[in-house]
């Protein structure tokens, strides 16, 4: 793998880490916290997810190193174009579908809450994975699938962009 591969798979990894730790302190208030203004510094940003020795803090790694998509897919990055993060939390209401569609560039996707069922459009056939809470994913590159919600609960999805200027995060298609 070459050094510059390697750079935007670390990239996309810390960006989907710290979106998933701000999404879990966002409603979080702490009410103890010193308010003389010696409340403790925030570890600085690190491709490690580690916690320094005598740190409080903890880190549960999801993905670590990933170099494929969830169809075994090698990670790239459009090098032409400047790049563009974004996220979002999707919620799909007991059986509702995101429709096909398909991403042109690197997306991580956090299961809050629920169990998705994705249907991956492939050349050998239907290809059907489900993903539960806890569970992160690196999705597919280009190939066509859709997301279902077939519980009777809701599912809820944290979505990383790993995005470029001028190029779709995702395409609906017919």
């Amino acid at each position: 793998m070459s050094t510059l591969s390697r750079h935007w798979v670390g990239a996309l990894l810390t960006v989907a880490l710290t979106a998933m730790m701000l999404t879990g302190c966002a409603g979080h208030t702490n009410e103890s916290a010193p308010t003389d203004g010696n409340a403790p510094s925030s570890m600085p940003p690190s491709s490690d997810p580690t916690p320094r020795p005598g740190s409080t803090a903890s880190a549960a790694v999801l993905l670590s190193a990933v170099e494929t998509t969830v169809l075994g897919q090698q990670v790239t990055y459009p090098l032409e174009v400047p790049a563009q993060i974004s996220s979002a939390i999707v919620t799909l209401p007991p059986g509702a579908q995101t429709g096909w569609h398909f991403h042109s560039t690197p997306l991580y996707a956090y299961i809050l809450e629920g169990t998705l069922t994705v249907t991956y459009d492939s050349d050998g056939g239907p290809i059907v994975k489900s993903y539960g809470a806890g569970e992160a994913v690196l999705e597919a590159i280009g190939t066509p699938h859709n997301g279902e919600n077939r519980s009777g609960v809701a599912v809820k999805i944290l979505v990383v962009n790993i995005g470029a200027d001028g190029i779709a995060n995702t395409t609906a298609l017919p």
